[in-house]
């Protein structure tokens, strides 16, 4: 467990305008000098046309001695789309990288790359969401208002990272799944089953999809890509941290949002609060979600020198509610405790509702930092759970059911079930048909929680190599997330800069929390503010263009600054640098300007 000691940092101000969504890229050689400041590139765009998509040109396999990770065979089929009023033409190819494994559990990787009629000499890769299964949409917009990547001249690619879902189901961030001319499907679950497939998920497909993709730009323009990129939301951002970790020579730069790092784990979470509420008396029902977010508000909303609605000192709340840290024996829920642990109203939905014992302990063990068996992928030792937060239900954090194994179940009663639940069932249990809280730490399925999490976690904090290179990365989370873990995001945070220092984390990337935003990292404030005023909810300010300063600081050498301006209409904030948060000093509490990213 590692602590969380303060750190001084100098904090400017930068304002930018757009919110950049996920989106992703690589070149296969890099035009860098050794001193880590990029080569100048080439102005002048790259021009191909219709007469240049054509196997002729572009082949219909590439050779498999080409990829870096083991693929059985490449098949290609291209498709030259024309030119209209809203888009510029493009070279779409698509293509199937073939498993290894002949089991029947075994599953290809879809991919597709866009060869751009005009192209920047620029190549993005573009990462999925949720569980993936879809190849993204390698044409849509970079975030609102923003022209795509595409449009812009960028190559863009990316894949269903080795298995196909029906419709992508829990697609975050990576954007809305394109239909592929020349696709392998199959849908069933049982891929959860095969070794292969999972690696693929974890990590391979990255490597696999980019090395497929630099054969097919060297193909179309004669060249490798000069700059690329990796920029992805959730699943993607993970993804987008993987390629760090894993295959740093292959990315200038890289943009993470809300990232699951510790994948193997998150996905087991939901399942262990069930566990944890298999008692009945240990039950958090819906109707205490008021009374849970207005005890993290009275506790927490001043924090940050202001009473507001929004818990910006999110350290320093986190501190507070998880028990597993400080002085031992804490119970920061005893203002909330009903009276002799009797509820007189369970039906009660205000602020002001009590909690009994067993529905605190389930609080505590919700936003305490979870403890393994036994260490898992780079020696981590725990999982950083949830952090306060003004959405305490969602994700299915809290439900109003009993499950399958749960006190009080009924016999019908359905098996538990969320967005991540094969990873347990299937990577983890290997059977399908097993009662996911039937899990017990430390138990006969530890060695294979280790396995796992050496294929599935982005958790590695030594980024050295792609730091040494001239990488640069850019990484921004949410504490309001209850879909990711801003736990584990805020520990993983913690673990670099013990890893490699501030001073080398500074000089290559930002490691921004954006206080009580959600998983799109957007978020609103709450309804009352600490001292119990009603307020009117107004928008967390939250819009900065990732991908600019990513540009200029791989393209041109201007380092953002250590904290950026961010805005929502007339409202603007500091987003700051991990662990600085803003803090309220004079002014208008609007206006950026009023706040200094503080520890």
């Amino acid at each position: 467990m590692r602590g969380l000691r303060p750190r001084k940092t100098l904090l400017t101000g930068l304002l930018v305008t757009s919110l950049a969504a996920p989106i992703v890229g690589r070149p296969a050689a890099v035009a860098q000098s050794s001193g880590g400041a990029p080569a100048p590139a080439a102005d002048a765009p790259v021009v191909v046309g219709a007469a240049d998509c054509t196997a002729a040109k572009l082949g219909t396999d590439i050779p498999t001695a080409r990829i870096g990770e083991p693929v059985s065979r490449v098949t290609l089929s291209a498709t030259w789309v024309a030119e209209t009023a809203t888009s510029p033409a493009f070279c779409r190819v698509d293509g199937i990288l073939a498993a290894v494994d002949p089991a029947p559990t075994s599953r290809p990787i879809n991919f597709a790359v866009v060869l751009p009629a005009s192209w920047n000499r620029r190549a993005v890769q573009l990462g999925g969401g949720g569980f993936n299964g879809t190849i993204p949409n390698l044409t849509g917009g970079a975030g609102p208002g923003a022209p795509s990547l595409a449009a812009r001249g960028f190559v863009t690619y990316g894949s269903d990272s080795g298995h196909q879902a029906p419709t992508g189901p829990g697609r975050r961030g990576g954007g809305a799944p394109e239909a592929a001319p020349a696709t392998a499907r199959n849908t069933s679950d049982d891929w959860t089953l095969n070794d292969e497939a999972m690696a693929n998920l974890g990590y391979m497909q990255m490597k696999k999809t980019h090395d497929a993709a630099m054969v097919l730009v060297e193909r179309m323009y004669g060249a490798p890509p000069r700059f690329n990129y990796f920029i992805g939301t959730s699943q993607g951002g993970r993804e987008a941290l993987t390629v760090a970790q894993r295959y740093p020579a292959d990315y200038n730069g890289i943009v993470a949002n809300v990232p699951i790092v510790s994948f193997s784990t998150l996905m087991l979470a939901p399942e262990l609060i069930r566990i944890k509420e298999k008692p009945a008396a240990n039950w958090i029902t819906p109707a205490k979600v008021n009374a849970i977010r207005g005890e993290f508000m009275r506790q927490c909303d001043a924090l940050d020198g202001l009473a507001d609605g929004i818990i910006n000192n999110y350290m320093a709340c986190r501190a507070i509610f998880d028990v597993s840290q400080g002085q031992r024996g804490r119970h920061p829920w005893t203002a909330k405790r009903c009276p002799n642990n009797v509820d007189p109203n369970p039906a009660d939905t205000s602020n002001s509702a009590c909690l009994t014992d067993g529905q605190i302990a389930t609080l505590e063990f919700t936003y305490s930092r979870y403890p393994y068996a036994t260490p898992i992928a780079h020696g981590a030792k725990t999982f950083g759970m949830w952090v306060p937060n003004t959405d305490p239900s969602g994700s299915g954090l809290i439900m109003n059911q009993r499950f399958r194994g749960q006190e009080g179940a009924a016999d019908n009663a359905p098996m538990h079930s969320h967005l991540g639940v094969l990873g347990v069932t299937g990577f983890l249990m290997k059977n399908l048909a097993a009662n996911p809280l039937d899990y017990v730490e430390g138990g006969p399925h530890n060695a294979r929680r280790v396995e796992i999490s050496k294929m599935l976690d982005s958790t590695n904090p030594d980024l050295s190599a792609f730091q040494k290179r001239g990488g640069k990365m850019i990484v921004t989370i949410g504490t309001n997330d209850t879909l990711a873990s801003p736990g584990a995001q805020l520990d993983y945070y913690e673990a670099v800069l013990d890893k490699m220092g501030r001073r080398t984390v500074d000089r290559f990337a930002r490691l921004f929390v954006m206080p009580q935003a959600g998983h799109g990292l957007s978020g609103n404030s709450y309804t009352t503010d600490g001292n119990g005023k009603t307020l009117t909810p107004a928008p967390i300010p939250n819009r900065f263009d990732q991908a600019a300063l990513l540009f200029d600081w791989v393209e041109k050498d201007v380092a953002p600054s250590m904290s950026v301006v961010v805005t929502a209409g007339e409202r603007t904030l500091p987003l700051c640098s991990y662990p600085s948060y803003p803090r309220y000093v004079s002014g208008p509490a609007t206006a950026a300007g009023s706040y200094q990213c503080a520890q």
